[in-house]
């Protein structure tokens, strides 16, 4: 399961792989990340591309039928890039499939670390639209890209530029689930693809609109008279049908 040798044709009939990183593809220096390489096509030989270079010196491990996963540990700013992955059948005629799509890996820590502020406050209301500015500081001067961030998500939410030195991102039509810790930081938009170090954290938090708790208070009284109305009903015919009995029983 490692690079691949030789030449190899392009089998237009063998569906491209997906690549994906784990924990995220925006990893600090000196972090470990993993790029899983999947296929529903199996039994695969995978390769590891870092712009249109094989990877012999990274191996995958832990494989399985249709995926398999590159290691790469200790990052440094020289392991930032363009990726992607392919597959090949060893049986002949040795064929190999399409590129997955791009994957940018970007390694922070290279620039000083931008700013993040919000143009609303950071508490808002589901349906509204965020707007949130990164800027970098005074002393970057090149054409640069901005990524923003949020905690736990497996790559940048939005991408934005080239541009010089600030850009706004616009999270439209929020719902509970934007709700969390969103930073930005800003890359160089060719080779190396050096990156800044991440901006300090922003939470934004989403909350239910006007009249939506009300309206959640009175469905739940109107389940909970129900459900009396139910007991009532059941109550009554449990003390008539007692009542009947004890009439209709003979007397001593």
């Amino acid at each position: 399961m490692c690079a691949g040798q030789g030449s190899r044709g392009t089998d237009e009939s063998l569906p491209k792989p997906s690549l994906r990183a784990r924990p995220s593809s925006v990893m600090p220096s000196s972090g470990n990340v993993t790029l899983q390489c999947q296929t529903s096509t199996k039994n695969v030989n995978f390769v590891l591309r870092k712009g249109k270079v094989p990877l012999e010196s990274v191996q995958s491990w832990i494989p399985t039928d249709g995926l398999a996963e590159f290691q790469l540990t200790d990052l440094q700013p020289r392991d930032a890039g363009a990726y992607t992955c392919d597959y090949y059948r060893q049986r002949a005629p040795s064929t190999r499939s399409k590129p997955s799509d791009i994957l940018l890996l970007l390694v922070t820590g290279s620039f000083l670390k931008p700013s993040l502020q919000a143009h609303q406050r950071s508490e808002v209301t589901a349906g509204d639209t965020v707007t949130l500015r990164c800027q970098t500081p005074a002393n970057v001067y090149e054409t640069i890209m901005f990524a923003l961030l949020k905690v736990g998500a497996a790559g940048p939410v939005q991408l934005q530029g080239p541009v010089k030195k600030e850009t706004d991102f616009s999270l439209q039509n929020v719902t509970a689930g934007d709700t969390g810790n969103y930073s930005c930081v800003y890359f160089q938009t060719s080779a190396p693809f050096w990156a800044s170090k991440p901006s300090d954290h922003l939470e934004i938090w989403v909350t239910a609109p006007p009249g939506a708790e009300s309206e959640d208070y009175t469905s739940g009284n109107l389940i909970r008279l129900g459900l009396a109305a139910v007991i009532v009903v059941i109550m009554g015919a449990l003390v008539a049908e007692a009542w009947c009995g004890q009439k209709e029983s003979p007397r001593g």
